[in-house]
């Protein structure tokens, strides 16, 4: 597993480094083969009267991504409960990816070529025939592919990757919607009205 380790506001010393390392380890330990690399962010609140050490680290798991984020007064806390959500999470993708090979799948041919004709070309990128441009000052772009799916897994990745909103195509609109937590608990959907 590739290993990034990055300090916000504080050196990332050796011993600092090793702990990662041995915590993140021991999480993905029952899921190798699926974890090829894994970004870590370890940073300090720059205000001294909260003192707010946070560990935050994306894996990218068979193209999935998987996110936890945890915050504690202490860096090493935050590390291990990191990890521990790390784990968490990867045995609720695996479970997932479990039941999708056990069970029928019910797609049609149209249904793969439509997904199909709807990725780039082998080798080329998302980002293939545009041209850059520095976007206005505090909006930050996010391109991502997009392809079709139910609210069921859309409702999966919203638990993968530990945001507050998931952005989706409906596999049987092809509209755009957008999963959330709701405040007082379960989730909501955010769709276009037709006019």
């Amino acid at each position: 597993m590739k290993l990034l380790i990055h300090g916000r506001n504080l050196e990332v010393t050796p011993a600092i480094r090793e702990y990662t390392e041995t915590k993140l380890t021991r999480a993905i330990t029952h899921f190798e083969g699926m974890v090829k690399e894994a970004d870590v962010h370890l940073s300090v609140a720059r205000n001294p009267r909260v003192p707010q050490q946070i560990a935050e680290v994306t894996m990218f798991a068979n193209g999935t991504v998987i996110r936890a984020q945890e915050h504690s007064d202490n860096l090493y806390a935050s590390i291990d409960l990191v990890a521990s959500k790390l784990t968490r999470q990867l045995n609720r993708y695996k479970e997932r990816v479990h039941e999708r090979h056990q069970g029928p799948v019910h797609r049609s041919a149209r249904d793969e070529e439509a997904g199909a004709a709807s990725l780039p070309p082998p080798g080329s990128s998302l980002t293939d025939g545009k041209e850059p441009e520095l976007p206005s000052r505090g909006v930050r772009r996010k391109y991502f592919a997009m392809p079709p799916m139910s609210l069921d897994e859309a409702l999966h990745q919203l638990e993968l990757i530990d945001h507050d909103f998931y952005v989706f195509r409906e596999a049987e609109s092809g509209q755009i919607q957008v999963v959330y937590h709701r405040n007082h608990g379960g989730f909501g959907v955010i769709q276009p009205k037709d006019a």
